[in-house]
């Protein structure tokens, strides 16, 4: 199964009326998540901030005409299903754009239209901000030459 497009989710989020109806979806969405490997559970692909466990990792795809930017592709999961749900949202909103698009997108500006952010606590907040942070931190060190895979 495919991650939604960020307008399936739009989409769907406007036919579901009852808030514990979107909560069911988002975790339907971080099941949806390709498996992550083991070997990717690493120190440096953790993200700091996060009350749950919450693993990002980053692949620079190199641009398949020599001449445009690379695009960036992740994996990640998080033990926690709401979790993994924001996450796979963060997928529909970054997965394969150049780091140019990826800085210029405001995910939190999104998860607001969504109607997200009023509804998760705090620490999800926090955490969502963390993962946001971490994604775009990858696209600075990309778009400036000083990405280094983990």
């Amino acid at each position: 199964m495919s991650i939604a497009s960020i307008a399936e989710i739009r989409s769907d989020f406007e036919l579901l009326d009852e808030w514990e109806d979107r909560y069911r979806y988002v975790i339907e969405l971080g099941r949806a998540l390709p498996p992550f490997d083991d070997a990717l559970r690493t120190d440096a692909n953790k993200v700091r901030g996060c009350a749950s466990q919450v693993w990002l990792a980053t692949e620079v795809v190199p641009p398949a005409d020599g001449t445009s930017s690379p695009r960036l592709r992740f994996r990640g999961d998080s033990d926690a299903h709401i979790v993994r749900g924001l996450i796979a949202i963060l997928f529909s909103i970054y997965q394969d754009k150049t780091p140019e698009e990826i800085l210029a997108i405001d995910a939190r500006r999104i998860l607001a239209d969504l109607g997200l952010q009023e509804h998760l606590t705090p620490q999800r907040s926090n955490g969502f901000a963390s993962m946001v942070e971490r994604i775009r931190a990858d696209a600075r060190a990309v778009s400036e030459g000083k990405f280094r895979a983990n």
